[in-house]
């Protein structure tokens, strides 16, 4: 079904591209449920473990030299695991736990009218003309508070848009892409620079002992690629995105866009005092050396408890002030109140978790096979014996890596895997390993915002259905894929123009 169809009126006539969109939109939506091709990938992933284990294939890690075959899970082996693993596939999926438990604070912040509020000051206090700007933009540094722009930015975008009339679905986007989209950019450092700098100064060592790789080895380079996002971001939301899905017409119904009441004003400044009163206490446990939210043991800020504990801080910071707002305003009189709130939530996020279920199984055979290893290691085996220049070399790993993202979600997976191939054979070539790290980046984010088999896409579906109850995956990819080739073209072309004129890619 195409974006008019029930969530608004298309403009009149349709352009080459929107129609191309629509197209790409009705036959994702003509795929299976979430549920159901994460079931057949599943089957998928069993048939060909069984297949790769006929053919004896098989690779040395690129570190240890251990040899690593493909896992039949037709096997005894195989089906061992997935009996015994089936709950706890479900249980320990990362991404579970800490989304639901965001959303509990959450629901109260939203159930009581304080979200309501801040979308109707902050649509007050800022221009209309540069709302898309500051939506791309906060996604786009949101990746230092780890997933909260999944869980608070996008459905925040999309009622930001929705109460200015504007497409909800157009500020969703907006925000999904500066989120994962943008997710290599950033002007702020955060855990996932930690951990690739990491695996880079290892993969580098291989070649030169002494090398040693800064976790903001890519600095200026990311923070140069926040504007391109930021710009992107905005042009392709208000020249592309926006135009195609037209009008809303759909039944949600915006906040209103009437000034605040003296009582929501009262209420909304005690919930900023409850706001700032957690942002001393947290400051006042983390900012000193020796506080009692960093961790004596890894005294650095990316390992204090903010950072590796967030989301206790995301429930908190959702249900103190929610329950302060609803206090003062009146619409949470007692306890009963907001653990209501917190129940009627969760029950829109039910199709989500039948959905991580299945994703969850997925994951867990996949990672069982080895199939991903030996399908990594392979490829950067083949980019090794291709022997291309330095700029076909950058630009065919940046493709690679978006390849391999529609697969494999997690950046430092993928890069534990890659980088101690692809960091030594560059090196060798040479190409800096802060170089090869800004290329691995690059296209780790191409494919985030169009491939089901992220993490967190469920979750988007789950906000997109708010708004539109018939999407599907179709109406995601489509509404994304824009933003995805906008980055395909022009993202790594900014690293080659970096390579090329020997700027610093960041500090020493």
């Amino acid at each position: 079904m195409t974006a008019g169809a029930s969530g608004g009126a298309p403009p009149a006539p349709r352009t080459a591209v929107q129609r191309w969109l629509d197209g790409v939109e009705r036959v994702g939506n003509a795929l299976p449920h979430p549920a159901t091709l994460f079931l057949i990938l599943s089957a998928l992933v069993v048939a060909g473990s069984a297949l790769g284990a006929a053919l004896g294939l098989e690779v040395a890690h690129p570190q240890s030299g251990e040899r690593i075959a493909v896992l039949n899970l037709l096997s005894g082996e195989g089906l061992r695991r997935l009996a015994l693993g089936i709950v706890p596939n479900f249980t320990g999926f990362a991404p579970l736990g800490p989304v639901l438990v965001s959303l509990l604070g959450l629901a109260v912040a939203e159930q009581s009218g304080l979200l309501g509020a801040v979308v109707r000051a902050m649509v007050q206090a800022a221009p209309a003309r540069v709302l898309t700007l500051v939506v791309v933009a906060c996604g786009a540094v949101s990746h230092t508070l780890g997933d909260v722009g999944y869980v608070l930015l996008i459905p925040l975008g999309a009622a930001l848009f929705h109460s200015m009339g504007r497409h909800p679905l157009a500020g969703l986007a907006a925000a999904f892409y500066g989120v994962s989209g943008g997710f290599a950019a950033n002007v702020l450092l955060s855990p996932t620079d930690v951990v690739l700098a990491g695996l880079t100064e290892q993969a580098a060592r291989l070649v030169d002992p002494a090398a040693a790789i800064s976790p903001m080895a890519n600095y200026w380079f990311l923070a140069a690629s926040t504007l391109f996002i930021v710009v992107t971001g905005t042009v392709i939301t208000e020249r592309v995105v926006e135009p195609r899905l037209g009008t809303y017409t759909g039944d949600a119904v915006a906040a209103r866009p009437e000034p605040l009441t003296p009582t929501e004003r009262r209420a909304l400044a005690a919930a900023l005092g409850a706001c700032a009163a957690i942002a001393a206490l947290v400051a006042w446990g983390t900012l000193p050396a020796d506080g009692v939210l960093r961790d004596p043991a890894k005294p650095a800020f990316v390992d204090s408890m903010l950072v590796r504990g967030l989301v206790l801080f995301l429930f908190v910071g959702g249900l103190v002030p929610g329950l302060v707002y609803g206090r003062v305003a009146g619409t949470l009189r007692t306890d009963r109140d907001a653990y209501r709130a917190m129940g009627e939530h969760l029950a829109l996020v039910a199709g989500y978790l039948v959905v991580v279920f299945f994703i969850a199984q997925f994951v867990a055979l996949f990672t069982w096979s080895n199939l991903g290893v030996v399908f990594a290691v392979r490829g950067a085996r083949a980019l090794e014996a291709a022997q291309l220049g330095p700029v076909p070399l950058l630009l065919t790993m940046v493709l690679l890596t978006a390849v391999l993202d529609l697969v494999l979600g997690s950046a430092s997976a993928k890069w534990a895997i890659l980088a101690p191939v692809l960091v030594p054979m560059l090196m060798l070539l040479g190409s800096p390993p802060a170089m090869t790290q800004a290329a691995y980046r690059v296209g780790d984010s191409i494919t985030n915002i169009i491939t089901p088999l992220a993490s967190n896409f469920p979750l988007v579906l789950m906000y997109v259905q708010r708004y539109r109850p018939e999407a599907g995956i179709g109406t995601v990819a489509a509404t994304m894929l824009p933003y995805s080739l906008a980055n395909l073209l022009v993202w790594p072309l900014l690293l080659v123009a970096w390579m090329l004129t020997g700027w610093p890619l960041g500090p020493g």
